[in-house]
């Protein structure tokens, strides 16, 4: 899982829990296994917050971990043009490649640790695809999207697109550099990810070495969930015992505590963790489909303006 790497994690900077003896660790409240489905034109996801309530997810809508899957050629598969309003998609590639194109003119590739951002708001139209040569070849293909809701007063904002390239992630580790820290959003102790979001929020991707621990400060108003990637360990100092696509829940505190087994399987060499969390808006959801908004006469809204042609075009030109 290489996503991004670095030779000697012991030179990056250090998060640590401040005074251990006053911190307060996030016991487990759930634990769930995501049910595998299939999105867009057939690719294959693990639907990670099956099973968790609205409540425990605010602000979080929607995770799907795409893959891990290896294509054969001509296998690979992307979304057609579709439509969002009201929320935020976060599209981050650990491996592989996705390419993104929209109707207010962003896109781009997404590959290989890289992370696209994209604020639907008001609304836009946009696909997902491999790129051609990806298609001929097939290949390793293995990513996240995160749907990050917006509250009310900013759910109507334009759109916009953020390119998070694999050199800006801020990285870090432990005391001990048993985990390498991926901040692609908020902060995590002295390290701010790249990432600037309309709902404050904080995305870690943390690969944890076998047997090592990972205890860090985490912002006492936010949520806090836990989606194992691939490997096995435990979470909260209850020591729960997690594996690949399963999503912990965790309770109130500052502090969150993880432990990656000291043997791991055969297909990966650390216990790789997705650790997400943001301040809960706490109004109402009316969600269907591509829209996430507060009432179901703005859902209804949101379609009528898609069929009338308001969300946005597809370009002239777009080689789709």
């Amino acid at each position: 899982m290489p996503a991004v790497s670095v030779a000697n994690r012991l030179e990056l900077p250090k998060v640590v829990v401040v005074d251990p003896t006053q911190s307060v660790v996030r016991p487990v409240v759930q634990v769930t296994t995501a049910p595998r489905g299939f999105e867009g034109e057939g690719f294959p996801v693990r639907r990670a917050f099956a099973g968790v309530t609205d409540e425990a997810l605010d602000p979080f809508i929607h995770m799907d971990q795409m893959g891990e899957i290896d294509y054969g050629p001509g296998e690979p598969k992307g979304t057609p043009w579709h439509p969002h309003r009201g929320f935020e998609t976060v599209t981050y590639m650990i491996e592989g490649t996705f390419e993104h194109a929209d109707s207010i003119g962003g896109g781009g590739v997404i590959a290989n640790g890289a992370t696209q951002w994209m604020t639907a708001g008001a609304g836009i139209l946009h696909i997902e695809k491999p790129p051609e040569t990806l298609v001929m070849s097939g290949g390793l293909f293995h990513g996240i999207q995160l749907w990050v809701n917006l509250p009310s007063s900013k759910k109507m904002v334009d759109p916009r697109y953020q390119d998070l390239l694999p050199d800006d992630v801020a990285l870090a580790t432990t005391p001990d550099g048993g985990a390498l820290l991926r901040v692609i959003a908020g902060d995590l102790g002295p390290v701010k990810g790249p990432g600037s979001t309309l709902t404050p929020i904080s995305l870690v991707h943390a690969s944890v070495s076998p047997g090592a621990e990972v205890r860090i400060p985490w912002n006492k108003r936010y949520n806090a969930l836990a989606y194992v990637l691939a490997g096995d360990g435990t979470v909260g100092e209850e020591r729960r015992p997690v594996t690949s696509g399963q999503l912990t829940v965790f309770g109130h505190g500052d502090t969150l505590v993880m432990t990656a087994a000291d043997v791991q399987d055969s297909r990966t060499a650390e216990f790789e963790v997705l650790i997400l969390g943001g301040e809960p808006i706490r109004e109402p959801v009316a969600k269907y489909g591509p829209f996430v908004m507060n009432t179901r006469a703005e859902l209804v809204q949101a379609f009528e303006d898609f069929e009338a042609g308001r969300l946005g075009a597809i370009p002239a030109r777009h080689d789709q």
